[in-house]
């Protein structure tokens, strides 16, 4: 159902632009962590560790747009930093 109060109306139409904001920065906090992964598998640690920073650069900028909750943010990049120790355990 339409909302026909003029207040709610323009209410919604914030809320969609907000929604939309928030799924693209959300996309790209997803995009980068796939990246970082598939880099796990080249060896290449130039580029893992250059694809990590920008990885946990984008998880913070979204927390602190208010998109993903801080906690979140906080288990993302913990997760990402033990795949990376994983992985240098593994080489060693």
């Amino acid at each position: 159902m339409l909302a026909n109060i003029k207040s709610a109306i323009k209410r919604m139409r914030q809320e969609e632009k907000r929604r939309m904001r928030n799924k693209a920065v959300k996309s790209e906090v997803k995009a980068r962590i796939k990246s970082f992964l598939k880099a796990l598998e080249s060896n290449n640690r130039e580029e893992i560790e250059k694809l990590l920073r920008e990885a946990i650069s984008t998880i913070d900028r979204a927390t602190r747009k208010g998109v993903i909750h801080k906690n979140n943010a906080a288990r993302k990049k913990s997760r990402l930093y033990a795949k990376l120790n994983q992985l240098a355990s593994e080489n060693k």
